[in-house]
C-alpha cells in the first residue's frame, strides 16, 4: 500500500470518527431536548409541555395521541399543526404541500428540511410568495437552534428558503 493511499484512508477514518462524535455530542440518552421558548414550543409535539400532562389524562392516552402522530406522514402532521394554529393565509399556502422531508430527526447542529409543494414555475412563478408563508409556518411547529428549511415546486426548483 502506497503512503498516498495510507494518508487518504487516515484522512477518511479521521472524518468517520469526527461525524460520530458529532453526532452523540449533547445526547444524554434521556430523549428529551430544549425545543426553544418560543409559544409554539407548548403546542408544538414533542415540546416543552405535554397536553395529556396538562389536561389530568393518564400517561397511556399521551402515548397513544404520540403514535398516532408518528403513523400520519411529514406533510400530514405539518398539515394539521397549521390548520390547527395557522392564519388564514398560512393554511391556504399548505394546503399547496405534498412531501415534507426531514422534519423528524433533529441534532441542533445542521437541521435541514424539504417541503414540496404542487407549485409551477420556480422563484419567478406563482409559488414564491406562499413559500415564504410556508417557511415561517414550519419554523413555528419545528424549532431548532440552526435548521434550514427549504421550500420547492411540483418540478423540483427553489421557491424559498427560511431559519427554523
Amino acid at each position: 500500500m502506497g503512503m498516498k493511499t495510507k494518508i487518504a484512508l487516515g484522512a477518511v477514518m479521521g472524518l468517520v470518527v469526527i461525524g460520530a462524535v458529532s453526532a452523540n455530542a449533547g445526547d444524554d440518552g434521556t430523549g428529551t431536548a430544549d425545543k426553544g421558548t418560543s409559544a409554539s414550543a407548548d403546542r408544538q409535539p414533542g415540546g416543552a409541555k405535554d397536553a395529556g400532562a396538562d389536561s389530568g389524562q393518564g400517561a397511556g392516552t399521551a402515548e397513544e395521541a404520540e403514535k398516532a402522530e408518528t403513523k400520519l406522514s411529514q406533510a400530514e402532521q405539518f398539515k394539521a399543526f397549521v390548520k390547527e394554529n395557522g392564519t388564514a393565509q398560512e393554511k391556504e399556502a399548505v394546503s399547496h404541500v405534498t412531501k415534507v422531508q426531514g422534519a423528524d430527526k433533529q441534532n441542533d447542529i445542521l437541521d435541514t428540511a424539504d417541503v414540496y409543494t404542487d407549485f409551477t414555475g420556480g422563484l419567478m412563478g406563482e409559488g414564491s410568495g406562499p413559500a415564504k408563508l410556508i417557511a415561517s409556518a414550519f419554523a413555528d411547529w419545528k424549532q431548532s437552534e440552526n435548521g434550514l428549511v427549504t421550500v420547492y415546486d411540483a418540478d423540483g426548483e427553489l421557491l424559498g428558503n427560511g431559519q427554523f
